[in-house]
Formats: structure tokens, sequence, C-alpha cells
């Protein structure tokens, strides 16, 4: 096991390293930019270094500002986290080349599945369900016209390297696939420095279901079940829980055999997350990997009893998985709720600022994680996730309690936060009947009359 890794990221995810770290007696060094200077995972860490400025281009995502760092500190492994370089190949080499452990996936793995276009081509073969689209990129506006008359409307145009919710765009005629085509190159381009396109079939009102797999050096891999990520905006997830409501045993098998699969695929090792949509007749296409840990790997930690971070801190160190496969087991329901700076009543506008008043809810099944306190001051160069609060349950209408308690209880200000959307959200019918999609969102910022009836119905 290693004696000392440096954590490359910030917030509550550091935090959340930070802790696994520590139980398992591995000292640790955060890094920092200086306007993260007073963050929690600064005070938590057993080391902390200073690397830059406050933009993320001058601190966190400062490779060689990083290396440094962790030779500085002589560390024998660095984790990633989520977001900033996580899921950065290049990153992942450079750490193997300095002697430095990445925990996380091997450079090869990332690079496979981060093309999203060769991701599908991969998955083709693995006899993986995929999205009818494009075999390929698509070159032109000329062969998008071509693969939408073959395809069908509406469709989606995809950059190859896009995440999220950036360089996604969807068209419901030609006029409007010249422009989200051209969006999403241009999107592509300026957030990943890849301007190429694919193109797929637009899925109707899907859900949005994951599979957390786990696989060692050895060859080992498991799936931990499959969490329900459809409660988003703009692509951006919101409330996640674990099961998927709705499905039953046999559905959960074959989508946790996919997702192994998809990981046999990509020569996959460490932890990571298989995406699908599912359509109202609950059949699943793959979507893409994710090539590291989750914000909302807590759900599946609740439900099975399993730390992934300490999972993934072993199988980096050369260790096999602690379980097989028939070991794996699932106890009630969670579910997870971000919590962000935003204003959601002024077109969810970030709420940097100071942080007067911070009580977070406690009690029974209900864990917390995240890197704020009374007295610190929310950035504004970030992401506006302040933390995130999750439940647990023995059934999912118990967990929707707990939450609704939870959330209750949780008091922040002066800033303003998305609690009161997470309570609206959680309040309707449609919810609590388990009928969700991507969609679900936008009814319940911008309810019609039909909306109302058809809650009404279900209610």
């Amino acid at each position: 096991m290693f004696h000392k890794i440096l954590v490359a990221n910030r917030g509550e995810v550091a935090v959340r390293i930070i802790r696994a770290c520590h139980e398992l007696g591995i000292k640790t060094v955060a890094v920092f930019s200086k306007a993260d200077r007073d963050s929690l995972h600064v005070k938590y860490a057993d080391e902390a270094i200073c690397i830059g400025e406050a933009p993320s281009s001058e601190s966190y995502l400062n490779i060689p500002a990083l290396i440094s760092a962790a030779e500085i500190a002589d560390v024998e492994a660095i984790h990633p986290g989520y977001g900033f370089l996580a899921e950065n190949a290049h990153f992942a080499e450079i750490c193997e080349s300095c002697q430095i452990r990445f925990i996380g996936p091997k450079p090869e793995s990332i690079r496979m599945a981060g093309n999203k276009s060769l991701a599908r081509q991969e998955m083709r073969k693995a006899g993986v369900p995929i999205i009818p689209g494009s075999k390929g990129t698509v070159k032109d506006q000329e062969e998008a016209l071509r693969m939408a008359k073959k395809i069908g409307y509406p469709i989606m145009c995809k950059a190859v390297a896009g995440g999220g919710g950036k360089g996604i765009r969807e068209a419901h005629n030609d006029g409007k696939l010249i422009s989200a085509f051209l969006t999403a190159q241009a999107e592509g381009e300026a957030s990943f420095g890849n301007r190429e396109v694919y193109i797929e079939k637009l899925i109707k009102e899907p859900r949005h279901v994951e599979v957390q797999i786990m696989a060692d050096s050895r060859g080992n891999i498991i799936h931990m079940g499959e969490r329900d990520c459809s409660i988003q905006r703009r692509h951006q997830k919101l409330i996640e829980e674990c099961p998927a409501p709705g499905f039953n045993l046999k559905l959960r098998r074959k989508i946790g055999e996919a997702a192994i699969k998809a990981a046999k695929a990509f020569k996959y090792e460490n932890a990571g997350t298989v995406e699908f949509l599912v359509d109202a007749d609950q059949n699943f296409y793959f979507m893409e990997m994710n090539t590291r840990l989750q914000v909302e790997h807590p759900v599946t930690e609740l439900v099975t009893g399993i730390d992934i971070v300490k999972e993934q801190i072993a199988i980096a160190a050369g260790e096999k998985l602690s379980v097989t496969q028939d070991k794996v087991q699932f106890r009630g329901h969670a579910m997870e709720c971000r919590i962000n700076a935003e204003d959601p009543d002024n077109q969810f506008m970030p709420c940097p600022g100071k942080v007067e008043t911070w009580i977070m809810p406690g009690g029974p099944n209900v864990r917390v994680d995240s890197h704020v306190y009374a007295g610190y001051c929310i950035p504004p160069y970030y992401d506006s996730m302040i933390g995130k609060i999750i439940a647990h349950g023995k059934n999912r209408q118990e967990t929707i309690s707990i939450m609704l308690r939870a959330l209750k209880e949780c008091r922040v200000g002066p800033i303003k936060t998305t609690i009161s959307l997470h309570e609206k959200i959680l309040n309707r019918p449609r919810f609590r009947q388990g009928a969700v999609s991507t969609s679900f969102v936008d009814t319940v910022l911008a309810p019609s009359k039909k909306d109302n009836i058809d809650e009404e119905k279900v209610g």
C-alpha cells in the first residue's frame, strides 16, 4: 500500500479522498490555488502546497505545477478525483513517466473511452447495444444531412471528445441540423481541442442510467449495480439514485453484464462508469464511459457497503478487488442531491461569496459530503457545487422521506442554493412514482397546463 498520496483536486471530492486515505493510514498532500487557501481539503491534509493563481488553467490544470508538487512532497501516487485532469490521458502518461502511480485507468483506456466515436465502434464489436448513428465521425454538413436522412429525425450532434453537456446539440430538421453540427464542432474545438463530430438518433424521453464497475490489474471485473441520473438540467445531473426505479432483476442483470463487456473492451482497470440511455420500452443503449470516480458514487457505496475510493487506491497499489461479483449485495435505496450555490429563481445565476450560515442535516441514514463551513468564501472560479446530501432507506419511498427531512434541516445563507428546487422535485407525484426522464426538470421549471393535469392523474 502507498505511504503518501497527492490529491490533484479541490472541494468536496478532495476532502472525500483525504478521508479515505487517512482511514487507510496513508499520508496526504493537498494542492490548492490562491483562491482555495482556506478550503477544507487544505486544512484536513497532512501537507498542502500552493500550485498557482485562482484560474484553473494556472493551478488545477497546470500539469508541471502538479508534478513539481508531487516530487517535492515525495509522493508515490496521485489521485485526480473527478473533473480537471481526471480523464486526461496525457497527465496519466506523465505520471507514469515520473514513476508516480496514477490512481485511475491506463492512459490508453482513457484515450479510447474519451473518443466517443471510437468508443461506439468498440461497443459495436463487443456486442454492447449502441444508439443508431454514424459509424465514425461526420466530416462535413453534406455528410451530416445524408446521415440524418438515413437515421431519421430527431438526431443529436455530438463532439467526439465532449462531456459535461458541452458539444451536444439536437436537431429536428435539416435547417436545425446545420446549426447543431457547426455549434457542436465549435464547442468541441473550444472546450476539448477536437472539432470532430458524430451523429446519432435522439431517443425520446430517455432515462439516463449508469453502471458502476470496478476492475483490478489481475483481470477481475465486477459491477456494483446501476444508478438513475435522469434528473438533470442542461445535461448536468441534479439528483441520482441507486437502484434505478422500475428495474427488474432481469434488466439489472443484463445492463450489468453489458457494462462488464464494455470494461473488457476498453481493457479497463480501476473504477469507472458505463453510461446508458434507456427508452420507454426499457431497451438500453451505450452512451459513453466515464473513466474516473463519479460525483454520485456515494449512493452506490451506501447500497453496497463498498468504499469505492478505498478500492481505487488498493487497485492502483496492485491489490486485487476485495469482493467478487457473487459477494456484491444490494441493501435498500440511496439518493443524492447535489447542492449548488446557484439561484434557481434567477436563471440559476451562480452565487459565490461568504457563507455566514452553514448548518448541515444529520441523524440516521444521512451523509453529507462537502468542503464548506461557516465563514468560508465560495470562490467564483470553479464549479458551483458546494456539497452533496445523501440519504439511505429501506426502500425508495422511505429514502425520499429521509431526503426531504434532510433538505428541510439544511440551513445555508445568505447565498442562494438549489435546495428549494430539490424539494420541489421530490414532492412531484411523477417523481415519487419513478416516472422520470432527462426532460423531467424542464416540466418542474416551466410546467404547462398539460403537465399539471398529468401530475394530477399520476397522483
